[in-house]
């Protein structure tokens, strides 16, 4: 298992983590060992949003005796009312649920304290401060929560929240069907097939910055939803008419700016084993990018790179799509920021090294002109005026 930093958190957390929310569908016993079962492969990250009991405890249980090998991002304002999951910033709901959350998990602190799910601007700037951020905050100044963070769907909100300064990290909803879409909180819309048959172009800008943002700040990213529910493994459920396996998804969440960590939903032991392939994977059986750029329904804009790493190998060996990423974040700014020019200088090999054979752009599944990009880039990094 290779591990990441999580932004300013500074916590090495599994490239492979546990997304809980299916735990409650299987007897007790048969959940506790999976949560067993990752964290013998390495797992060590685990998001708990659930408030239903039946949950809270399978996690307890799950990290009893190893609860310091494990990293919680545990949730502040989701509650179980009247036997069903409600959402709520009142305080005295809250403290219940998270009284309840640090009883039933076992624990007397909570390694992430996530805002909960906030997608509406207006609840960001009106439900969010007040009472409700008062508590949170008195919750961190215990130290019962360690590093604070917040949950949304919502790109607009992510970047609002990573250039607030409040927050050291998002859990985000991501995968490369959510990236093709303008900001919603209408969740049930990103699948819908008419949608997808409009003048998707690539990634949305909106979108895009937003990565590059949450980088720039270094505000670590955790992915949810990362195959979309499983549909992206089907073919007639995709909106891409194609099936991608989980560890092309995981590898398309991974190469985004500031990811750290993909929570996985697990049914079954083999799930986790298909996830956790990935860290074995070869780049052949990783590579997302030929599967989307020839799908039927292919959405992805030429000439824009994501960082695929189809580039690979460079005769000059420059790490094409980390230099890619230096830039993207560089070209954000009036100056180049001597973080990201130090970054740039810590490579073995940089874009003035490019030798203009082209090889790269034979095998770009997206029309990527990488000679030129590397003349750019050379240029930016010397002069350091983004153009």
């Amino acid at each position: 298992m290779q591990y990441r930093r999580l932004g300013k958190t500074d916590l090495m957390v599994s490239e492979i983590g546990f997304g809980g929310e299916w735990l409650e569908r299987h007897p007790e016993a048969e959940s506790v060992e999976l949560i067993r079962y990752a964290h013998s492969l390495g797992v060590n990250i685990i998001d708990c949003w659930m408030p239903d009991p039946k949950s809270r405890d399978i996690i307890g249980k799950g990290i009893a005796g190893c609860r310091e090998e494990w990293y919680i991002q545990g949730h502040v304002g989701s509650t179980y009312q009247n036997g069903q999951y409600t959402r709520t910033r009142d305080v005295e709901q809250c403290r219940i649920a998270f009284e309840d959350l640090l009883s039933r998990l076992g624990t007397d602190y909570i390694d992430l304290g996530m805002i909960h799910y906030v997608d509406l601007e207006k609840d960001w700037e009106t439900g969010v401060p007040g009472a409700y951020l008062d508590y949170v905050m008195e919750l961190k100044a215990k130290g019962t929560i360690r590093h604070l963070g917040l949950s949304t769907h919502n790109p607009i909100i992510a970047r609002k929240a990573a250039e607030s300064g409040l927050v050291e990290m998002i859990l985000f909803s991501v995968n490369p069907a959510f990236d093709l879409m303008p900001p919603t909180d209408d969740l049930d819309n990103l699948f819908a097939v008419d949608r997808y048959a409009e003048d998707l172009d690539g990634v949305d800008p909106v979108r895009a910055e937003m990565y590059r943002v949450c980088e720039q700040h270094d505000v670590g990213l955790t992915c949810m939803k990362p195959f979309a529910g499983g549909r992206l493994f089907d073919a007639q459920r995709s909106p891409f008419g194609v099936a991608m396996t989980a560890v092309q998804c995981i590898h398309y969440c991974l190469t985004k700016p500031g990811v750290a960590s993909v929570l996985c939903g697990y049914d079954s032991k083999e799930q986790v084993d298909d996830a956790v392939a990935y860290e074995a994977a070869d780049q052949s059986e990783k590579d997302y990018a030929s599967v989307l750029s020839s799908a039927p329904k292919h959405q992805f804009a030429g000439g824009e790179c994501t960082y695929c790493g189809h580039c690979k190998p460079c005769p000059a060996q420059i790490d094409i799509a980390m230099v890619n990423k230096l830039y993207d974040l560089a070209v954000m700014q009036p100056q180049v920021p001597e973080s990201i020019r130090e970054h740039y200088r810590s490579l073995d090999h940089h874009a003035d090294e490019c030798i203009g054979c082209r090889g790269c752009e034979e095998r770009c599944p997206f029309g990527v002109k990488v000679s030129e990009r590397m003349k750019q880039c050379a240029g930016l990094f010397a002069g350091g005026h983004p153009v």
